[in-house]
């Protein structure tokens, strides 16, 4: 399998002299390969630098992730303390519906993830998710960390 010379034998006028070869007609995928790992390095430290949002504390359970979408995803998060914010920025609950309605105008998805601190009582997440529906988006994943418990399960 790896990369050699071509030598044409033959001998008389029209053959090659002894000690030259032909031209190597094969790819060395070698470099290809270096730069390709260093760019997978690259991203590897870069990606966890790219994920947005507010510090909170998320429950842990044994789900495994939902697939990635083209649009970037409507993140809504509920603080330790209550607040709620839209992405990064802190929307109160009066205007809560009316933003939602606007941003689900624009959106070709209506997929949107909810990131809730593991102290916020469940009727909370409840009236937040109500609120999401009212405001157009009816796909509504609920954001956790994993290596929570597995209930019997495999555990992966």
């Amino acid at each position: 399998m790896g990369a050699g010379v071509i030598k044409k034998g033959g001998g008389g006028r029209r053959g090659r002299r002894r000690g030259q070869s032909a031209a190597m007609s094969e790819i060395n995928v070698t470099p290809f390969v270096d730069v390709m790992l260093v760019l997978l390095i690259i991203f590897m430290v870069a990606a966890p630098l790219l994920t947005v949002g507010v510090p909170v504390k998320l429950p842990e359970t044994a789900a495994n992730a939902l697939p990635t979408e083209q649009e970037e995803p409507l993140t809504i998060t509920i603080a330790a303390d209550g607040r709620l914010m839209i992405q990064t920025t802190e929307t109160g609950e009066a205007e809560l519906i009316p933003k939602l309605q606007a941003v689900a105008a624009e959106r070709t998805s209506k997929k949107v993830f909810l990131r809730a601190d593991g102290s916020i009582p469940y009727e909370r997440v409840a009236q937040v998710m109500g609120a999401l529906n009212k405001g157009g988006f009816q796909d509504i994943g609920l954001v956790t960390d994993v290596g929570g418990p597995t209930f019997g399960g495999n555990g992966g």
